[in-house]
């Protein structure tokens, strides 16, 4: 099977490379070309643009940061849909809106296509590690023949059901994330007020009931320590929450604690942490009480 990947990046190359690792042909193509250089010099196969990867791949994977791109690519001037041969499937892996993929999915059906989309979960280590998780929304013919590559790139392959629920997954998933990132953040904070150790909190909660994702992968590893690069970006998480509440729209969904999470990550946007991971968003609650949720410098490695 040929395979075509479009977008690059930051998750989209390290799964490019697993599919190299495991002898696909691999056909590339992104607007940042040393990103392009970089995956031929492993074998992959350098594309000028997207109809370039669309004429000769049997499965097209993208992975691009919004549904406008995804939209620009499946359908634009030199678009993927028009130059792919019947029968191809086309996978996007970027996190957009359920209605989004089912609009795609339309247009592909009418050029005869397979289109699914296929968000992830596991961060920029499962892309590398191969250990994602991956939310299939795709008719199962079409899941069934595209399975194998799946578990390539990933370690949780789950058909989750047709075109568009992968999507719908995905926003419950990282909804829930952002929330309880910000009530964590916020816990957090009040815990210092208090007077209570930050070694105490991590001792008591990480075996009691408020234990969460969000405490177990990001109290120590990244607030505790300070350090706040890599990870899941403020604004990639605001993005999503904002998936989230234009999903409820769609269906009159009330989603209280949604909102007010967006709107705290929207402060640590202006506070200029948009590229921090979102554990920096505790800054905003730290500058505003006056305290640091830190370990001494000599005890981060506890």
């Amino acid at each position: 099977m040929k395979i075509g990947f479009i977008g690059v990046g930051a998750m989209g190359a390290p799964m490019a490379k697993n599919l190299l690792k495991s002898d696909y042909v691999v056909y590339v193509n992104d607007l940042d070309a040393e990103k392009v250089v970089e995956l031929e010099k492993l074998g992959a196969i350098a594309c000028e643009t997207a109809a370039d990867v669309a004429k000769e791949s049997d499965l097209i994977i993208t992975s691009l940061p919004n549904a406008a791109i995804v939209e620009a690519v499946m359908t634009g001037d030199n678009g993927l849909f028009t130059h792919c041969k019947p029968g191809t499937v086309v996978m996007d892996m970027s996190s957009v809106a359920p209605h989004s993929s089912q609009k795609m999915a339309g247009i592909a059906a009418e050029y005869q296509l397979g289109y699914v989309d296929a968000p992830v979960s596991g961060g920029v280590k499962g892309a590398e590690e191969g250990t994602l998780t991956i939310m299939v929304g795709a008719e199962q013919d079409v899941f069934d023949k595209i399975k194998p590559v799946l578990e390539t790139l990933g370690k949780n392959i789950i058909h989750v059901g047709n075109v568009g629920a992968g999507d719908a997954i995905k926003i419950v998933n990282n909804l829930l994330l952002g929330c309880n990132m910000a009530a964590l953040a916020e816990a957090l904070v009040l815990g210092a007020q208090l007077g209570l150790n930050p070694e105490t909190v991590l001792q008591v909660v990480g075996v009691s009931s408020g234990k969460s994702y969000a405490f177990d992968a990001k109290f120590k590893s990244f607030i505790l320590a300070g350090k706040f690069d890599g990870g899941f970006s403020i604004d990639l998480q605001h993005k999503d929450l904002g998936l989230a509440l234009a999903a409820g729209d769609d269906v009159s969904a009330q989603l209280p604690m949604t909102q007010t999470a967006s709107k705290v990550f929207e402060m640590a946007q202006a506070k200029g942490l948009n590229r921090q991971d979102i554990s920096a968003i505790i800054k905003v609650w730290e500058d505003l009480a006056g305290v640091e949720v830190r370990l001494p410098s000599d005890t981060d490695d506890k």
